[in-house]
């Protein structure tokens, strides 16, 4: 019982000092955190190896969920409620997930990939090149030429951004946040 109260007093503790932080990722995340609970629709912008996955197919942003250190943002395809990236304020920068998952819940096999900031960037850009766990995580699935992936994230009065990158290969999708469109459900493997 005392190792408990210490563990729980430790956690309130530590839990009451603020994450170290960067000005300019202070900026970017709550210029994103302003539209928690709203939804945005968006388009491909640049796809230079078009797949069935995404073209055609209606595209939505959700600012689902918001803390003073983590958003989830699903991003939904057509029917696909896969995918929900996950940005959290790390202390040494802002980390980027890409949690996929499959309809009944459980975790995809490619999951949980994403990166790190390694500067300060901009109040409106961040850029997440892929970590290491990403990396082996990549070899291990047999798509080694995605350890090159950088993802990025822009953040204007009118619109948001999601873009990755890698030699020989660019895929962006622009979200008009002038216009909210009716929040979708939850994506798979989260509740309402």
């Amino acid at each position: 019982m005392i190792k408990l109260l210490t563990a729980i007093l430790f956690t309130i503790s530590i839990s009451a000092y603020a994450v170290p932080s960067v000005p300019a990722q202070d900026a970017f995340f709550d210029a994103l955190r302003q539209h928690c609970g709203k939804a945005f629709s968006g388009r491909i912008v640049v796809d230079n190896a078009p797949s069935d996955a995404f073209h055609n197919k209606p595209m939505v942003m959700h600012v689902r969920k918001c803390s003073d250190t983590t958003l989830w943002i699903p991003f939904h395809v057509g029917g696909d409620r896969s995918r929900t990236w996950v940005i959290t304020k790390t202390g040494s920068g802002l980390s980027l997930k890409h949690d996929h998952r499959h309809q009944d819940g459980s975790e995809d096999s490619l999951t949980q990939y994403g990166g790190h900031t390694t500067d300060a960037g901009w109040p409106q850009v961040q850029s997440f090149p892929a970590d290491s766990y990403s990396k082996q995580l990549f070899v291990d699935s047999g798509i080694p030429q995605s350890m090159g992936n950088t993802w990025q994230m822009y953040i204007y009065p009118t619109s948001f951004t999601y873009r990755m990158v890698r030699e020989g290969r660019e895929f962006r999708v622009d979200f008009d946040l002038t216009n909210p469109v009716d929040t979708p459900p939850a994506p798979w493997g989260y509740e309402d």
